[in-house]
């Protein structure tokens, strides 16, 4: 995989400089070390250290690379990462879909990431590492020569290193990602597509513009994990996410109702927080 992954790269990216190619995790990090790349393509299922192992090594430095995940995950998975500020490879690796991650990786080198990039990056592999992976462990073992990291400069650097990070605790960010049950598969959905929670006897229903899914999370759970700015109580059952909310409007009954962006129900808000809408 490694090596048909840097003749793809040098066919859409000529002037790139491959410093370096690791089999595994330890590797990995041994060859950032030494080269410091600007670039690091990590493979999710690394032996010994997974790529997000690596990563979040990566994303707790001063100076993080960029770095390109290279994924077997189902689409949901890629979804995610298509969100947040790392990119993507689905294997096998699509030619137009290179194309595509470097002209995003060049309009970038040009600048140190940002620190809500990064922020976002370690956000992304907490939840990844927690809900994607369970128990933090790396996905399997990988088949040899499948599980590795490539690392460019643009002159650019190496394959994909870090050593186990030290779990971190910090105060729990608000959630970023949320995994959800749909009929047989398991989404992966970003915080940004829901539009309301509702809660759903044992479960919590997850409303997006495309459809529901369901978690297990109780309603009053999840709301200690959302950011309550972005994320209105309107009643006992219900949350909503601020920015699908299209405006309110008054039942014939006296209710005050919320209209929604992307959906066509319409939510009651309770007495209790119809203050919340007192300037709409």
């Amino acid at each position: 995989m490694l090596d048909y992954l840097a003749s793809q790269l040098a066919g859409v990216w000529p002037e790139l400089k491959v410093v370096a190619k690791a089999a595994n995790g330890l590797d990995a990090l041994r060859l950032i070390d030494e080269e410091a790349p600007d670039v690091v393509f990590l493979d999710i299922s690394m032996p010994g250290l997974s790529g997000l192992d690596v990563a979040a090594r990566l994303a707790a430095g001063a100076r993080p690379p960029r770095i390109v995940f290279v994924t077997a995950h189902d689409q949901y998975a890629v979804d995610a990462f298509e969100h947040a500020a790392v990119d993507y490879l689905l294997k096998p690796v699509n030619l137009e879909r290179l194309g595509k991650t470097v002209a995003k990786l060049k309009a970038t080198l040009g600048a140190p990431a940002a620190a809500s990039a990064i922020d976002a990056v370690q956000a992304l592999l907490a939840q990844l590492s927690a809900q994607l992976l369970p128990g933090g462990a790396a996905g399997g073992a990988g088949a040899a020569g499948a599980g590795a990291g490539v690392g460019m400069n643009v002159g650019a650097a190496a394959a994909a290193g870090g050593t186990q990070p030290s779990a971190p605790a910090p105060v729990a960010a608000p959630l970023q990602w949320i995994r959800a049950a749909h009929g047989e598969e398991t989404r992966l959905i970003p915080i940004e597509e829901v539009i309301y929670f509702q809660s759903n006897d044992k479960y919590t229903s997850v409303f997006l513009a495309g459809g529901e899914s369901l978690i297990r999370t109780p309603l009053r759970q999840l709301r200690e994990q959302l950011d309550e700015t972005n994320f209105w109580q309107i009643h006992r059952s219900v949350i909503v996410a601020a920015r699908h909310v299209a405006g309110t409007k008054t039942d014939f009954r006296g209710r005050l109702m919320v209209q929604l962006k992307g959906r066509p129900e319409q939510l009651v808000v309770s007495r209790n927080y119809v203050d919340l809408f007192r300037q709409m």
